[in-house]
């Protein structure tokens, strides 16, 4: 059995010599960094060209008014420039220092106005003084500004220009697609697709958003000949999921299996978040991985990232959430601080491993029936006893559950022996006969 998801991470064809996988991560979410991201827009547009200098995408531009599942696409928002400026015209916040300072989908404006009416559309956190804020305005046509606390209270009483040069008028929500074709056929293989999914829409947002990014940049460089077809599906939030489910409603049913990779860059252990349906096979493998790396398994909620789309139940499709630290349970979430000193290079090295490991487990794993199942087939004569490189339980508890029912991750699970270990024993106890793949 061939090896089917490329060589080890150290080993990717194309990388640089010495460059390693994190550090080349990190790299491109220091690059994504600065750009101005929303749900539509230009900044969406210029991320995905950054990510097709690494893997070729086919973009995708769905017009302003399109019906999306119970949705609407919406008109597409560019900004330029934003600032309040003192009467010194000293730009107290100013959009070119972090594009977090504009209420995303802000609505143009050009106005003087004292400090006590533009209250009403700052936003800060008081209890995090340092910090300025993530906040949009997708739906309500208004507009606002972020800043920290205590620049908030350093501005004197006084008039302030106040300037939002933005656009908002017909045009298209962008998403990209990148595909690596697997070997197999839905028919007798157990092949499928497997949705890799993260959002392209915050800006300024490291480890909640580009680190997802990076992570399934890195996959999508690695994958050699696999079994399954992988689609990379890098879209905004919530109605990107929804308008790739509309424009796609006819061939969902080949998608087997499913991740979708959000908050991937922090220094905290990693969780995954099942499915709606709880034991599809991602959850499964999902599971085996995490918990073996120290990480936390939840059940499946229905509030988070786009696989609560995914897990719609008109779709009810076998989509789990990986991250490191959760959505929301870090005090760095949707502010200034989740910045790419946040994110390491280990964590995402981390990350990208287990998603690997998840990966390796959704190529390898097979049913197998035993072809010598009264009594214990002699191991010896065909170097199967003691054999460097193979575990010896995991060849004998391969043997013994190789009965069309168990697949080889139920015998990891059973067995405490690793996956890797497991599916080691099967392919020698395969090409000594004694096994064969069990009929899908």
């Amino acid at each position: 059995m061939s090896e089917p998801v490329g060589e080890p991470v150290d080993g990717l064809a194309g990388r640089p010599a010495g460059e390693p996988a994190g550090e080349r991560m990190h790299a491109l979410v220091e690059r994504l960094h600065p750009i101005c991201r929303s749900m539509t827009g230009d900044g969406v547009r210029r991320t995905l060209e950054i990510i097709s200098e690494s893997i070729p995408l086919e973009v995708h531009e769905v017009p302003t008014g399109t019906p999306v599942l119970d949705w609407t696409v919406p008109r597409e928002w560019n900004i330029r420039d934003a600032y309040v400026k003192n009467a010194a015209g000293d730009r107290v916040v100013d959009f070119a220092r972090t594009p977090l300072h504009v209420v995303g989908y802000s609505v143009p404006v050009a106005a003087t106005m004292p400090l006590g009416e533009l209250r009403d559309h700052l936003h800060t956190l008081p209890g995090e003084p340092d910090l300025i804020p993530y906040r949009t305005s997708y739906y309500t046509e208004t507009w606002g500004f972020c800043l920290s606390e205590n620049t908030l209270k350093e501005l004197p009483e006084g008039e302030y220009e106040v300037r939002i040069d933005s656009t908002l008028a017909d045009g298209h929500l962008t998403y990209a697609e990148h595909v690596v074709e697997g070997s197999g056929s839905d028919e007798g293989s157990g092949a499928g697709e497997v949705l890799i999914e993260c959002h392209t829409c915050h800006p300024a947002l490291a480890s909640e958003t580009l680190a997802g990014i990076a992570v399934a940049v890195e996959l999508a460089r690695s994958l050699t000949e696999p079994r399954h077809t992988y689609r990379f599906v890098f879209a905004p939030g919530t109605i990107g999921s929804i308008t790739w489910l509309a424009r796609n409603r006819d061939r969902v049913e080949r998608v087997r299996h499913g991740l979708v990779l959000a908050c991937a860059g922090d220094p905290g252990g990693l969780t995954y978040k099942r499915s709606r349906r709880g034991d599809a096979a991602v959850d499964r493998a999902a599971a085996h991985v995490v918990t073996a790396r120290g990480g936390t398994v939840v059940d499946f909620t229905p509030f988070g990232y786009d696989e609560r789309q995914f897990c719609s139940p008109g779709f009810d499709l076998p989509v789990g959430l990986l991250t490191r630290t959760p959505n929301g349970a870090f005090p760095e979430y949707h502010t200034s601080a989740d910045d790419p000193e946040f994110v390491t290079a280990e964590a995402l090295a981390d990350t990208l491993a287990a998603v690997r490991e998840i990966v390796r487990i959704l190529e390898d794993n097979r049913t197998y029936v035993n072809l010598f199942p009264y009594g214990e087939p002699q191991l010896g004569r065909r170097g199967l006893y003691g054999a460097p490189g193979l575990d010896q339980m995991a060849v004998l508890w391969v043997l013994n559950l190789s009965d069309g029912r168990h697949d080889l991750l139920d015998i990891a699970e059973r067995s405490r022996i690793p996956f890797a270990e497991v599916a080691r024993a099967a392919r020698a106890l395969a090409d000594a006969a004694l096994i064969e793949e069990a009929e899908a």
